[in-house]
């Protein structure tokens, strides 16, 4: 149970505890974090993860519709995410470019080529900027893990995109406070 304690503040003594008194303290520690997060288990988790993953890394695999962030020591945050579709998938390594709040967006050659209608940029913070509360960019073309419209948040889940990540505004806000440029990222698909 040594990861309870990594994630909250301030840092907790351990003693010899029965089975019993642990079964009660995690009650306790989630009905507490249900009322004080109440979106936390709809939105994001703290899971058992292979301990190998380096901290501060971020593993997203495609099949789950999950993102992982590494905290250390076999933990990580997971994510429910959209992913991209068929046809705008990709594999591989990546690293963390930049991050950015309140993003402007202006549409990639290929959006614009379906989707002719739309303004050549929509500013951060409008209603209809698919970019959401934040962006993180990668050190691929036109990929980013980002927030979403209210408009979009159903596609949470789905493969919906053209090769970006899709989160909710509030898991991308905590990963954005979480993970620092240079961070390496792995899809799987």
């Amino acid at each position: 149970m040594k990861w309870l304690c990594a994630l909250c503040a301030p840092r907790i003594r351990y003693r010899r505890r029965s089975a019993k008194t642990w079964s009660v303290l995690i009650l306790a520690s989630l009905i507490a974090g249900a009322v004080i997060f109440p979106d936390i288990g709809r939105a994001r988790e703290v899971v058992g993860f292979s301990p190998s993953a380096s901290a501060g890394a971020i593993i997203i695999k495609v099949r789950e519709r999950a993102l992982f962030f590494v905290v250390g020591d076999g933990v990580a945050i997971r994510y429910r995410i959209a992913v991209p579709k068929r046809g705008k998938e990709w594999a591989g390594a990546a690293h963390v470019s930049g991050k950015y709040i309140n993003p402007d967006w202006s549409p990639p050659p290929c959006v614009k080529a379906d989707h002719p209608e739309l303004p050549d940029i929509i500013p951060g913070g409008a209603p209809g900027n698919p970019m959401g509360a934040r962006a993180i960019t990668l050190d691929r073309l036109h990929i980013a893990i980002h927030g979403t419209s209210r408009k979009m948040r159903r596609s949470i889940g789905t493969a919906a995109s053209y090769g970006c990540i899709r989160m909710l505004n509030e898991d991308v806000i905590d990963l954005f406070d979480r993970v620092r440029i240079g961070a390496p990222v792995l899809m799987i698909p």
